[in-house]
Order: C-alpha cells, then structure tokens, then sequence
C-alpha cells in the first residue's frame, strides 16, 4: 500500500514547476520533422503489441473557465456530424496499419465524449468495431459531462460497448459552481453512479478539482464527503494551475476567489488523509484507487503503467489517437495530430491524415523514459532489469543524474542503494521533482511555465 508521509516544510521546498510525464520526452519536444514515414515505421516496430485507442471528441455545450482542454464550444449539434465524417476518413487511412493488431482498450476524452447524441456515439462505435480487431474483454472508456445528459444515456453507452466511466464533478459546492460556470445537479450525479452499478459498469471514477475559486478547506471536505458516499472506484484530484495568459476561459476567474497556496496545501493534506481513512489507496501524482482495483494491484505487483491517459494496466500497448489534437504513442515514438479544428479538417480533406508533428526517440531518450516510468508508476527501480535491457552500469551511466538526486536523498525523499533506488513515504508526493533529475530536457527549464507547479 502506498502510504504518504506529509512533510509541510519539504513539500514548500520542493514545489516548482514541472511536468507531469505522461510522456518522456514531454510533448514540448514534438516536432514538425516527424511525418508519416516516420509514422508508418513506428505503426510496423512492434506488431504483435496490442493496441489501444484514444479518441477526442472536442465539442462542449459550455465553457468551464478552468479547463485547459482542446474544446470548441457550440450548441449546434450538427458540427458533430460534420466531425464524425472527417474522423471516419481518418479511421479508415489508419486502420490498415494495424489489420493484425487487437484492440484491448479504447477511450474517449475531449472535450465531451457525450456531447454526441446516441445517434452520433452508436455511429463512431460502430465505426470503431468495422475497421480494428477488438477484444471482446476489451476496456472501453467515455469521459461524461453529467450536466448535459439524460439518464438513459448510460443504457445505450452500455448497449454500445463502454464498460467503464469516468465523471467530472470537480466540487460540489454551489458558490464554487457558479464561479467556475459549472452548475450541476448533484442529486442526478448520484442517480447516475447508482444507474451504472445496476447496468454493470466495471469501474467508476470521479474528477475533483482543487485550487478553483472561492474553495476552502470546510467546503472541499463538503465535496469529499459526497465523493465517499459515491463509492467511486478510482477518484483524480488535480491541482487547478491558474494560467490566464494561455488559456482564455481562466480570465473570467478573480484572482483575487483563488485559495493561497497555503490554503491549497491544506486541502490537499486534508484529502490525501481523508481519503486514505475512507479506504482509497495513493496511486500517484494525483491518482487515488480501492486496494481491490487492478491500478492498485498493478502497481503492487510493480508493472503499473502511465501514457497520455495517465495511469493504466495496459503495459506493452501501442496507443493510436484518433482525432483533432490526438497523441499517439506508437514503437518508440510519439506523434500528434493538428490542434486546431480547422487545420485538422483540411489534412484530412487532402491526406486522409491530419499528423502534425512528433518525435523519434533515441536509445537515451527510451533509457530515461523507463526510468521515469518506473519511479513514477511504482516508487522503486530495480537496476538489473534496466542495465540488462540497455547494456549499461546504472551508477556509471547516471553518475550526473544521482549527484543531482544528492540533496533529496539528505531531504529523505528517497534511498540509493546498490542495486535499486526506493522512493520514500515522504517522496511520493514530490516523485515528479525525484523524475526531474532524470529528465535532460527540463531539468534545466524546469521552472518556467510550460508546467504546473507540482503541488
């Protein structure tokens, strides 16, 4: 079990920016060399790999000014029927590299997944199901808005496929709501978690957001509260990064409604230990699972997995992303299609494709990805494995990067011994600055503000 030891002052220390590797290199690196050669050869790397698809769906019905996401917000439903056609071309291009692969996960983020009428979502499944191979014990995954939604809704995603949900709440107090245009019924949030147990959805999870307007220590643990009595399988708890000058929406936040960071660390010592004495466990980052869910048990066994989806069991997986602003992670690569809607539109119109940028990743770069994917999935790494994967004497190869983990380990966020570092209970919290040391691209950036702080 991953226990977390609070320490106020190292947590104060230690709080820069950073990322949040979902990838290594981080998406900073991508660039507009990469193109479909590249693309093509990495679809080839590794063909007996099962495969998984990601598919963003960027319409929302209102702006939320927190959110960060790539989103286009409308009200005629239409533009959606105008996407499907261009995602169908898409599909199809890209489908043929992939005839002997298997399918075994698929999800759909955005934006808002069920923006899409039932009309709309059955058409992109059935879409799906024509032209991959998938797993009939596949896991099929939607991101659900509960705002916009009819009840009903839940039985035909069931019917269609999707086996697991993932719901936004982000607080449940009303002021905080408003502040965020974001009201939402919460007596209909608890018909819709009841209605997915009865339908037989494996897994539920709730996203809450903390930092937003008006929020205090009292009225998160209002928001926690209702969360517990939920019952969620696996729960997310981000940190708002307040970043006006890049993302519009976030203007029409006050400054002057946001909690100190003092009051933001509060609410997160106070979630992390409420949560923990209600029966969630800490995967990570900002990650909470029961014992019994297979995150936690994956991580236990210490072949947990993190991608541009954050944490999942799917290890050897290649990833297609499918979409405007998609990221794929194919072979040792990582490619993304364009941002924006109408950039994407006119790709597809002309290549079937809409492949905007990517990279290539070295031999170092694969090194230090497996590296940070293990500190961060699993709190520990071994070094034979690595050293007998990459042919190298882990001290000798990393000697720059453990003198730079010098004064965490003095902090105690971590131990070095001879054949494996281990984080600590105290260095769990702080495993992206621990990460950091490892990372040549942003070690040295690290406190601009391209990231988010870490806490």
């Amino acid at each position: 079990m991953s226990e977390i030891l609070w320490d106020h002052d190292l947590i104060r220390k230690y709080n820069q920016s950073g990322p949040r590797y979902t990838s290594y290199p981080t998406a900073l690196e991508f660039n507009e060399v990469y193109n479909n050669d590249d693309f093509v050869m990495a679809a080839k790397r590794y063909p007996s790999r099962p495969l998984s698809l990601y598919v963003h769906i960027p319409f929302c019905h209102k702006l939320c000014y927190f959110c960060a996401c790539n989103k286009v917000i409308t009200r005629h439903q239409h533009k959606a029927d105008i996407y499907l056609d261009y995602l169908e071309r898409e599909i199809r291009t890209r489908a043929s590299l992939f005839s002997q692969r298997t399918v075994t996960q698929i999800h759909w983020g955005g934006g808002t997944p069920t923006y899409l009428t039932e009309e709309q979502s059955a058409r992109l499944m059935a879409m799906l199901r024509e032209n991959f191979t998938i797993s009939d014990e596949a896991e099929i995954s939607i991101e659900m808005d509960p705002r916009e939604i009819e009840l009903s809704m839940l039985e035909h995603l069931r019917n269609i496929g999707f086996n697991r949900i993932s719901m936004g709440v982000q607080d449940f107090n009303k002021e905080v709501q408003t502040a965020i245009n974001r009201e939402q019924d919460e007596n209909f949030i608890f018909a819709l978690m009841q209605r997915a147990r009865e339908l037989g959805f494996q897994s539920t999870n709730l996203d809450l957001i903390y930092g937003l307007p008006l929020q205090t220590l009292e009225s998160f643990m209002f928001t926690l509260k209702k969360v517990v009595e939920l019952n969620p399988d696996r729960l997310s708890v981000f940190n708002y990064a307040h970043l006006p000058t890049r993302f519009a929406g976030q203007r029409k936040i006050k400054d002057e409604q946001l909690p100190s960071p003092e009051t933001k660390l509060a609410i997160l010592q106070n979630t992390i230990e409420f949560l923990q004495k209600s029966g969630y466990q800490f995967i990570g980052m900002d990650h909470f699972a029961k014992p019994d869910d297979e995150l936690a048990i994956a991580q236990a066994n210490g072949v947990l997995h993190r991608n541009f989806q954050g944490y999942t069991t799917q290890q050897e997986c290649d990833l297609l992303g499918l979409g405007v602003s998609a990221i794929s992670l194919l072979g040792d690569t990582y490619a993304q299609n364009q941002k924006e809607l109408k950039s994407y539109y006119a790709n597809v119109e002309t290549r079937g494709i809409a492949l905007h940028k990517g990279l290539v990743l070295t031999n170092e770069d694969c090194l230090r990805r497996d590296v940070i994917k293990a500190l961060i999935c699993n709190f520990k790494l071994p070094f034979a494995a690595i050293e007998q994967q990459y042919q190298i004497d882990f001290k000798s190869h990393f000697a720059e990067d453990l003198a730079l983990l010098a004064p965490l380990v003095e902090d105690g966020l971590l131990q070095i011994n001879d054949d494996n570092i281990t984080v600590s209970a105290k260095g769990r919290l702080l495993i992206r600055n621990i990460c950091l040391c490892f990372d040549t691209y942003s070690r040295q950036q690290a406190k601009r503000q391209q990231f988010s702080r870490i806490i």
